[in-house]
């Protein structure tokens, strides 16, 4: 099982509308990077929910509901998107400022590479990130 990271702007699809739906495809990525993180995802996978915009942390935990698929609505077949399913919302948020103080994760792509909207988390990293967030 993988995990990986999924940025959001919550004004436009946040953690609680996710809740709210319980099921929802991840889409709207076109970054080619991203694009081949999100052809590796399988179902089952974890996802930490980032949320962009003035918030700039990670407040969420949820389940890849299904592998990587051409996404219906375009038409471009390079285009990929899954299904995600919400799991819990953290005990606490873990902030950018946060992230980036921790010299355990000086290597996250969070840190190094910003924009990227889908990266994986190594088992250490997110052990780490659980940790900060006050999960047991």
């Amino acid at each position: 099982m993988a995990c990986w990271l999924l940025k959001t702007e919550p004004t436009v699809y946040s953690y609680d509308d996710l809740e709210r739906d319980q099921k929802s495809v991840w889409d709207g990525v076109t970054n080619n990077l991203a694009l081949k993180y999100i052809r590796q995802v399988q179902r089952g996978d974890l996802a930490l929910i980032y949320h962009t915009g003035e918030e700039k942390a990670i407040v969420g935990i949820a389940e890849v509901a299904s592998a990587a698929y051409a996404d219906p609505k375009q038409k471009d077949p390079k285009l990929a998107v899954f299904d995600l399913q919400p799991l819990r919302r953290l005990p606490r948020a873990v902030g950018l400022a946060e992230v980036k103080a921790n010299e355990k994760l000086k290597d996250f792509e969070l840190v190094r590479m910003a924009r990227l909207s889908v990266m994986p988390v190594s088992e250490p990293v997110r052990k780490i990130l659980l940790k900060m967030a006050g999960e047991k």
